[in-house]
């Protein structure tokens, strides 16, 4: 039976051509027969080639069970090489993804106003070209030769025959002329004119336009400058738009924050659907001529899925790193969200928590060489080698183990408001926010021992005179839990081994009755307590900016 291009039946009964039935042997693997479909078929000695068999007409079976075979190969080799097409689709994502993007920041953006000029192909301009206008020197007739080498040149312009010629040449150019522009009044077109004119006044409008954005786009460098929240935002949203040139087919917006409190920029990025990646190799024709499904194992597609993730976002946080010419932010928190249709609520599958120290020392994009080594050994089996997954761990983000499994992480930080409270904030957010606090009341030298999503230990030393002099032992954390006497006693022996003269317990919370009884003593006198009505006060005292109540 053949078949048409559409896959029904024209009403043919034909046997399949060897060639084709070879190259269906190939593709699934079997090596035909020694005697090659060309071999004549083997028949009885007491059968003839051309009799009647039982079952019907010679043939007809057999050729029909054949058919059907080479059809569903057929079909097993197109879906197989349709899934193939699937995972180049995201092989070219993947490259495209990590090229780098150009930086957006305000002298990219300028406009240059460049003139147009006006068509010179309009009748009056066709008039002036052909019709020239007549020159005197086409009209003054020759002056008459000298009789005497020594007669000097004013004798012979008095030549009254030459003076006859001369006042008929003028008239005669005078008399040109009059015609000429008489024939260039006439060719004047009101609808050329008309049209220049709107051509004059568009190209006003259009130095204007440039003008007035060139003035607007300064207006806003300055309010960027100033760390404007609104500013500082505009800028970022466009470089993350304009990074997204190269995948366009691929739509991951992100959104910026800006808090001005700890000068760090919160974006969300929404994360491609998770059906991006295929989750087949292929199909292959089973023993009773079903087509079966290849399924890829779980952890290749998460591997896949999750270095899509990976480029995505260090694309991100370059073109953050990129348009902050100005060093305003000091950090950048970026959370990667999937939001699946009619699913429970956004999954954070990826969180980075980078200070600007971080971005500069990270190189954010997979080299270009893909021989190149990468300097760090993987959390996932079959991702470790991945460059972009590399970057991210060196910036110590939180990525989620099993996309497919809905394995989500804890944000980095909640980009809810602009004035944010203490569990808004990032590790490194709130390090910052105590650094800055205490640095300008006075602690300067400031070292870092142990830093948490819950807190830090450092230390500082005040000069004398100063509202914080000597050394000093800072224990600063976040949370609803009340502060008790034990990490009062805990603290207390800090100062002790750090040989420093006073100790500072700070927290977003409250402390006990005990703790605040226990500093009342004598031996702990020395210990000095914040609770999240002081830090309040600080943030509005030193840096002039609200932070909001915990919730």
């Amino acid at each position: 039976m053949q078949y048409s291009a559409d896959g029904q039946s024209d009403g043919a009964l034909t046997a399949p051509q060897p060639g084709f039935l070879a190259s269906v042997f190939r593709d699934l693997g079997v090596e035909p027969d020694d005697d090659g479909p060309s071999a004549p078929p083997a028949v009885a000695p007491d059968a003839s080639p051309d009799g009647p068999s039982p079952d019907g007409p010679p043939g007809v079976g057999g050729d029909e069970a054949v058919a059907a075979h080479a059809r569903a190969a057929a079909l097993t080799h197109h879906r197989t090489q349709t899934v193939q097409a699937e995972q180049e689709r995201l092989a070219d994502l993947l490259r495209r993804a990590a090229l780098p993007v150009s930086a957006m920041d305000f002298e990219s953006q300028l406009r240059r106003y460049e003139p147009r000029p006006y068509p010179a192909d309009g009748p009056a301009a066709a008039a002036g070209t052909d019709d020239p206008e007549p020159r005197w020197e086409d009209f003054a007739p020759e002056q008459p030769p000298a009789a005497d080498p020594d007669e000097a040149p004013s004798r012979r312009l008095l030549d009254s025959g030459y003076q006859r010629e001369l006042a008929q040449a003028r008239l005669a150019h005078q008399r040109a002329l009059r015609e000429w522009r008489t024939r260039q009044a006439d060719a004047a077109d009101p609808v050329a004119d008309e049209s220049r004119r709107a051509h004059d006044e568009a190209e006003q409008a259009r130095a204007r336009a440039v003008r007035e954005y060139n003035e607007s786009l300064e207006e806003c460098r300055r309010a960027y400058r100033q760390a404007e929240p609104a500013a500082v935002e505009s800028l970022l949203e466009r470089a993350l738009a304009a990074a997204e040139t190269h995948t366009q087919d691929l739509p991951a917006p992100c959104r910026a924050v800006y808090r001005p409190l700890t000068r760090t920029a919160v974006l969300d990025l929404d994360l491609p659907a998770l059906d991006v990646v295929p989750s087949l190799t292929g199909y292959r024709l089973g023993p009773d001529g079903e087509i079966l499904p290849v399924p890829r194992p779980p952890a290749d597609r998460a591997a896949d899925y999750l270095r899509l993730v990976a480029r995505l976002a260090l694309r991100a946080l370059q073109a953050a790193d990129a348009v902050d010419t100005d060093e305003i932010l000091a950090g950048v928190v970026l959370n990667g969200w999937l939001r699946e249709p009619g699913g429970a609520g956004p999954l954070c599958l990826v969180s980075v928590d980078a200070d600007r120290d971080a971005l500069a020392r990270t190189r954010l994009l997979p080299p270009a060489d893909p021989d190149e080594e990468p300097d760090g050994e993987g959390v996932y089996a079959d991702a470790e080698q991945d460059e972009a997954l590399v970057r991210l761990r060196q910036l110590g983000a939180a990525v989620s183990p099993d996309p497919y499994g809905w394995a989500g992480v804890e944000p980095a930080a909640q980009a809810s408001a602009t004035v944010p409270a203490a569990p808004d904030l990032s590790a490194n957010e709130f390090a910052q926010l105590v650094r800055e606090l205490l640095t300008l009341g006075g602690l300067g030298q400031w070292s870092v021992r142990l830093r948490g999503q819950a807190g830090l230990v450092a230390t500082g030393e005040g000069p004398a005179g100063s509202a914080l002099p000597g050394r000093w032992v800072v224990w600063a954390s976040r949370g609803a839990a009340a502060v008790g006497e034990e990490e009062i006693r805990t603290l207390a022996e800090a100062v002790r081994e750090e040989s420093a003269e006073r100790g500072l317990r700070l927290t977003t919370g409250h402390f006990t009755d005990g703790a605040l009884d226990l500093t009342a003593e004598d031996g702990h006198r020395h210990i000095h307590l914040v609770d999240g009505d002081g830090v309040r006060e600080l943030a509005r005292t030193h840096l002039g900016l609200p932070l909001a109540a915990g919730r």
